[in-house]
């Protein structure tokens, strides 16, 4: 047999002692990633152009001892000696976070199939599976009593194997986590060498593991049984260290200690080709493209094995095989030959190959499933669960019809699979054969059609009239199903459509000087999902998960790629806001969603991140409120509006399961700064039809507050409400001042909000001095923003005779006036107080409000003063006065107590206005 030989180039020099080095491919074999124990680095090399510079990841402290590549080669994990798990963005070699973290070195890794989960192990003896998508630990592994040199995962998606430095070789079922099969023994005894590990891996197919053997040899377990089924044996003179399948399993690269390679005829169990090196091979990848076996010695050398199988016998990348589980996540398995995936852009398939149908059950399979009641289905559960290696094995061969009946039984009692939301159009109805339904409803308007023969008819319309353009119907040929609207003109699109199959994008201006000023765009084998309109834009998201983005005159300006799938996208003035699928649904049903803020004309992203939902939710309105705040509403009825606290976070503003009655459904229009804006439909309808005319309804903002031991949940949410309106008014002010622009109104607005907030926290403080809640309502004095306030509350503790507390509160008005004026103030004598009874609950809530000296003077440093008064309009539910803004802190002993007022604001009804759109203009 003719001898090969094979150059190795120096990839890490480390120690003049042997170590274990890793090596593997990306998914396109576009590059080769190297790791060395004996060295803290990572290398990453262009096998094109080896000359080229290779470039070198150091984050890790201590030698790395593991590399995995997850399926779609987009995410890098590394282990170390330094005991910790790094994840990199991949080629890039970008940093992305510490995962875990172990007690001892790390010496195994890997992905399973769609990448959303990795197995880490190492000295611990424990193996932790980690969900890559939130970094949580889903499971810890234990039944191993050696290090954990060697891991698995089943592609179908069912099991993972490993296998420790004592020769132990262990079956996971992943849906439970319970030990299959324990296999003691059947592999070689290490010992302490850390420069040799042993290895397993699974065919491509996943119904063989192959494992070293005691022989010299390489040993073929299947499967389901653990049996054993044949062996390779060859010219090893020494133990294997390390084993690779082909990537159509045809084929089998084995080292071995005698610092030989073999390549196997798998089919044929015999060996085809050899090459001797100079040191012990220790790791070894199949190239993915073409004919070709990368190695790594011992001593941090690689290089390339080309022609590694013979040109007479079939290509180690030809007929790769498919596994059953197209589409798992590693923690919950469903049979997937009688599913079809929920939308074509899944990101667990990114860079796998998918060659037709999934093949049939394999001749002796159980299947798992993981919603049979355990009541019910017990004597399932007791076949499933076999407790002892010998009793399956008699189940198997004694029991091979039941087998295929009990297959049968369980796949028809699968749970439907979880599956990620489609695309829509915030604010739009299904199809109705014969009935108008909307493209598009929203704060300004509807878009509306109806679909004939051979045409659809389409209508705009606005809710006020009186400042709204007169649009005139337009004949739709092109089918349109999606469409947007703004104050500027309309977009419309549809999916593809005629013999071309070709997708349109059609912008309609409700205004121009030039005629003809409406455009289109077609799209060949690429549908658009979704559309968005702005100020000066028009954005398209399409199935290849591009964002194209348009002048408002038709130019094509950008074209972006996104992580995932769109969901849905919205516009308001420059920003753009898109969610995205970032993989598939939790085993719970889960969406696992992302959005991204683009502001257009500056061209930046200035926010990403995850879209939190409520568990087992999925999102049904996404939008922009009329002040700008990006918000959303989901199934489960919560709304969250987005704000740049903490980083960027989502509050959750709205709860339906307080609001509506029973049978009810609420389907979002939009909101303002303390409202939300609703359409109240009946059960069975979760959305409201064309005619008669849609009635909004109005709700309250509440945020899901515990219950309070004062009782004032109430006045809670009005300050936590009131806090987050000043910190939006903040953010514009900000903004328009950068832009030059005048912020008059908007520090009139803040200065407004201002005194309601103190009035507010007022009534706070009253409540926490009658529940005997002090320290609370110290914390409380501390966020009053006018002296007269401040004095208020010192009178107040006062009358409650409580000397203590006023004292203190006398002591931060003069640490917040000393400053600036150096005026000693002192407690306000008990002839200012007006005569109170102490022991009557009544009496006491009557100074609930602060009883002020019109000629105490104003605090240091207000956060808003008051730049202009406005001749009349209401901001944010409460009426101005002409007199100074304070004065209304003056007006205390004539109004109802407390407690009355409270009631009263319990017994508000919900308005349902027929247009409230006519007191509000959009900008």
């Amino acid at each position: 047999m003719k001898i090969k030989s094979v150059k190795l180039r120096e990839a890490h020099k480390g120690s003049s002692n042997a170590s274990f080095c890793s090596i593997s491919w990306d998914l396109h074999a576009h590059h080769l990633v190297t790791a060395s124990s004996s060295e803290p680095s990572i290398s990453i090399h262009d096998p094109l152009l080896p000359s080229n510079p290779t470039r070198v990841l150091r984050h890790h402290r201590d030698g790395v001892t593991a590399l995995a590549l997850s399926p779609n080669s987009t995410c890098l994990a590394s282990g170390s000696i330094d005991h910790s798990v790094k994840l990199y963005k991949f080629p890039g070699g970008e940093f992305e976070t510490n995962i875990t973290r172990f007690t001892l070195p790390i010496r195994a890794l890997a992905f399973n199939k769609s990448g959303s989960m990795l197995a880490a192990a190492g000295d611990d003896e424990g193996i932790k599976l980690i969900n890559t998508i939130d970094g949580s630990i889903s499971r810890v592994l234990k039944g191993h009593r050696g290090p954990v040199t060697g891991l698995a995962f089943d592609p179908n998606g069912e099991y993972l194997a490993s296998i420790d430095s004592i020769g132990t070789v262990i079956y996971w079922e992943l849906q439970s986590g319970r030990t299959l099969y324990t296999l003691k023994g059947v592999a070689p005894d290490i010992g302490s060498d850390t420069s040799t590990l042993n290895a397993l891996s699974w065919s491509p197919d996943g119904e063989t593991l192959a494992v070293p053997g005691l022989k010299n040899d390489v040993v073929m377990y299947d499967r389901d049984t653990a049996e054993k089924l044949f062996t390779l044996r060859g010219d090893h003179t020494q133990p294997i260290c390390f084993l690779s399948w082909s990537p159509n399993g045809k084929y089998m690269a084995t080292s071995s200690l005698d610092k030989q390679v073999l390549i196997w005829d798998v089919n044929r169990k015999q060996d085809i080709d050899r090459q001797k090196f100079d040191d012990r091979i220790c790791s070894m990848a199949w190239k993915p493209i073409g004919n070709a076996l990368a190695v790594i010695d011992v001593m941090g050398k690689y290089g390339l094995w080309e022609s590694v199988v013979p040109f007479s016998m079939k290509s180690p990348t030809e007929d790769i095989p498919s596994s059953r589980s197209k589409n798992n996540n590693g923690l919950l398995f469903f049979d997937e030959e009688d599913q079809e995936l929920s939308m074509s852009g899944s990101l667990s398939d990114l860079g796998e190959d998918n060659h037709g149908e999934s093949e049939p059950p394999s001749r002796k399979r159980l299947r798992k499933q993981s919603a049979i009641d355990d009541d019910q289905h017990e004597d399932v559960y007791d076949e499933l669960s076999f407790p002892k290696t010998e009793s399956r094995k008699k189940v198997h061969r004694g029991d091979k019809e039941n087998s295929d009946k009990q297959k049968d039984g369980l796949r028809s009692m699968m749970a439907f699979r979880p599956k990620m939301q489609e695309a829509f159009q915030p604010g739009s109805t299904p199809p109705q054969p014969g009935k108008r339904h909307f493209l598009c409803y929203n704060m300004l308007g509807s878009i509306t059609t109806i679909k004939h023969d051979e045409y659809s008819h389409i209508e705009i319309d606005f809710h006020d009239t009186s400042t709204g353009p007169r649009v005139p119907p337009m004949t739709d040929h092109y089918g349109f199903t999606m469409a947007s609207l703004n104050e500027n003109g309309s977009v419309f699109a549809n999916p593809c459509k005629g013999e071309k199959g070709m997708s349109t994008l059609m912008y309609r201006p409700f205004s121009s000087w030039a005629n003809n000023s409406e455009w289109y765009m077609r799209f060949e084998d690429e549908e658009v999902r979704a559309v968005a309109l702005g100020a000066t834009w028009v954005a398209a998201i399409t199935s290849l998960n591009f964002l194209r983005i348009f002048t408002d005159g038709g130019l094509q300006k950008h074209i972006l790629s996104l992580n995932g799938p769109v969901v849905t996208a919205v516009g308001f003035k420059d920003e753009l806001a898109v969610v995205t699928h970032v993989s598939d649904c939790l085993p719970s049903n889960e969406q696992m969603l992302e959005f991204r803020i683009f502001n257009i004309s500056k061209g930046t992203q200035p926010f990403k991140g995850r879209l939190p939902l409520t568990p087992g939710s999925y999102l049904t309105w996404f939008g922009f409120s009329e002040e700008g705040q990006l918000s959303s509403y989901d199934s489960k009825g919560v709304l969250r509006v987005f704000t740049s606290q903490y980083g960027g976070n989502w509050l959750p503003l709205f709860s339906s399961s307080k609001e509506r009655k029973s049978g009810e459904n609420y389907w979002v229009v939009g909101l303002n700064a303390s409202k939300l804006f609703c359409v109240v439909c009946k059960n069975p309808d979760s959305f409201p039809q064309v005619l008669p005319k849609p009635v909004l309804t109005l709700l309250n903002m509440s945020f899901p507050l515990a219950l309070s031991d004062l009782g004032e949940e109430a006045l809670e949410n009005e300050f936590m409400l009131n806090n987050l309106l000043l910190s939006q008014i903040q953010k514009r002010i900000e903004g328009m001042a950068g832009e030059g622009l005048d912020t008059t109104s908007l520090d009139d607005e803040a200065f407004d909000i201002e005194a309601a907030q103190d009035r507010c926290i007022f009534r706070l403080i009253a409540s926490c001095c009658n529940g005997d809640k002090l320290v609370r309502a110290i914390e409380l004095v501390k966020l009053l923003s006018v002296e007269k306030s401040v004095r208020g509350a010192i009178q107040l503790a006062t009358a409650l005779k409580l000397p203590i507390l006023a004292e203190r509160f006398n002591n931060i008005l003069e640490e917040r006036l000393g400053s600036k004026t150096g005026v000693s103030t002192s407690l306000p004598s008990s002839k200012h107080v007006p005569s109170i009874k102490a022991d009557t609950a009544t009496e006491r809530s009557e100074i609930s409000e602060p009883i002020i000296s019109s000629s105490s003077a104003k605090l240091s440093a207000p956060l808003f003063k008051r730049k202009a008064k406005s001749s009349d309009g209401v901001k944010f539910g409460k009426q101005k006065t002409d007199g100074d803004q304070t004065a209304n802190l003056e007006d205390r002993t004539a109004g109802p107590s407390h407690a009355n007022t409270v009631k009263e604001e319990k017994k508000l009804q919900v308005q349902r206005p027929s247009n409230p759109f006519l007191k509000s203009t959009v900008k």
